[in-house]
């Protein structure tokens, strides 16, 4: 991509009180950007918005451009976007080779699917997982098939939406520098939201500062 993830004077307002902007921002291919702030400041709110799937009670403005692209004008589903929560979601009436296939672009033949599948696995380190069942997965375990279903999707640009908040110090360093690794070598632009402040610094990237009034 020549331009990553652009903000355009993006504000949300709910109930008529602003909670965040005008926001300016261009995070390049391969970038990450954070936007840190208290719960309840409207972090996960801007997410939504870019993902086009935010509440229909809150006010925005601005636009979003991915690749060259105003994707505000695109259904969610065609905005080509990855995004990774705390609780990583994964089915559990699928196997983890059911829950990455679920990731993959349609129309791809079942032999492909898995095929692509048992690859991603390999070259995370979780081999031979293809048939195991989710509930058996370590939480690090867990954390891996979530950003690999991710990542398997194609996007353009990949959203953080406090992915690291429920794994231990130990598990959160290593997966951190996996997703911020995976960013970059996939040269996606990244925007992360997080109160954390080590998860900011880990970003080595731009960090925006908001909702300090709220804090």
């Amino acid at each position: 991509m020549t331009e990553g993830l652009v903000l355009d004077g993006v504000a949300l307002r709910l109930g008529g009180r602003r909670l965040i902007g005008p926001l300016d921002l261009k995070i390049e291919p391969g970038d990450v950007a954070t936007l840190m702030g208290p719960s309840g400041s409207g972090k996960s709110s801007v997410l939504a918005f870019i993902c086009g799937t935010l509440d229909p009670a809150f006010g925005a403005e601005g636009n979003v451009r991915l690749a060259g692209i105003d994707i505000g004008i695109l259904a969610p589903e065609c905005r080509r976007l990855g995004i990774l929560f705390q609780d990583d979601l994964l089915f559990p009436h699928l196997s983890v080779g059911g829950n990455l296939a679920f990731g993959l672009p349609p129309g791809l033949p079942s032999r492909e699917r898995r095929l692509r599948a048992v690859a991603a696995l390999a070259e995370a380190g979780l081999a031979g997982f293809f048939e195991r069942d989710p509930a058996t997965l370590s939480g690090g375990q867990r954390a891996r098939v979530a950003l690999l279903r991710v990542l398997l999707s194609e996007p353009r640009a990949l959203l953080l939406d406090e992915p690291f908040g429920r794994l231990d110090s130990r598990l959160k360093d290593h997966f951190r520098q996996l997703v911020f690794a995976r960013a970059r070598a996939g040269a996606l632009p990244v925007l992360m939201v997080t109160h954390d402040r080590e998860d900011a610094e880990a970003a080595r990237g731009k960090i925006v500062t908001v909702g300090e009034d709220l804090a």
